[in-house]
């Protein structure tokens, strides 16, 4: 049986646009619970059960390059680091480090989607236009990339633990099988996996990045009482006024939604990948 061509960094691109713009339309809602349930104005407050597609315009915009952008790190990356560090002992290194580069390019990308998203999650603003102009107003280009550092804070312990477990579970059950590879539905169920141990452990993260990025920097100086600014501030602050328990605030959603997303994201993407490298 020959061995399975591997894919061009173009087509691992076009594979990761695939995949993101599946998880982001199919799951949304979800990800708006989640986001509401870590507010710190309260579920009921943000927009209880109610438009739970708001936010979705930026969030498609925002979901193929940032993926493919992923994808085209981590599939580089990944390259590099096996030829400089070949050895099977190094296989999980390897893809931290591949994995980690590529959250913090497709971060460039995402984060300032992921502000107007999750403010319009909120019901902060009404539109996409509307939100746009008022960060602009308000905090200026910057303020696009507010929850930047909070955002990769997250993304390299989650893609660290995600990603090494992924791609184990593929090896061993590929090696297990007999076979150089796994089926595209079979990668389905490892992302899954990974993805849902991933999402429960960095919840914590994710809500100090969430509460960073609903914070509106006011122009007037005065900040009310719901500004979040810093990764270590916010940590603490929540722990100290809401215990720790608001550090698993929406738990539940995100490990159904990134537990789903996992298997939709990295099953379509290795499909997409045999898809787009046959001739």
């Amino acid at each position: 049986m020959p061995a399975p061509r591997q894919a061009t960094l173009l087509q691992c691109m076009l594979a990761g646009a695939m995949a993101g713009t599946a998880v982001d339309t199919a799951l949304f809602p979800l990800d708006t619970l989640k986001t509401r349930l870590q507010s710190k104005a309260g579920f009921a407050a943000s927009g209880g059960f109610r438009g739970v597609y708001s936010g979705l315009t930026s969030a498609v915009i925002g979901s193929a390059p940032g993926a493919s952008m992923f994808f085209v790190t981590y599939e580089g990356l990944k390259t590099a680091l096996t030829a400089v560090m070949p050895d099977a002992q190094y296989a999980p290194a390897v893809h931290m480090m591949a994995a980690s580069g590529g959250e913090i390019a497709a971060c460039f990308v995402r984060v300032p989607t992921e502000v107007i998203k999750q403010r319009m999650q909120t019901k902060q603003y009404g539109s996409t236009t509307g939100a746009l102009r008022a960060v602009i107003q308000n905090e200026g280009v910057l303020g696009f990339y507010r929850g930047y550092f909070s955002t990769v804070a997250r993304e390299i312990p989650f893609t660290c633990i995600q990603f090494p477990l992924y791609e184990y579970m593929k090896k061993s059950y590929a090696f297990a099988t007999h076979r150089a590879r796994v089926d595209p539905w079979e990668a389905a169920i490892c992302g899954s996996i990974a993805g849902g141990i991933a999402a429960g452990i960095t919840t914590p993260l994710d809500v100090v990045k969430t509460r960073v990025m609903l914070s509106q920097r006011n122009p007037t100086g005065i900040q009310s009482s719901a500004y979040y600014s810093g990764i270590i501030p916010t940590f603490k602050r929540i722990l100290a006024e809401e215990g720790p328990r608001a550090l698993f605030s929406g738990i539940g959603p995100r490990v159904m939604w990134i537990s789903i997303g996992g298997s939709i994201f990295l099953g379509v993407y290795e499909k997409a990948k045999v898809i787009v490298s046959r001739e």
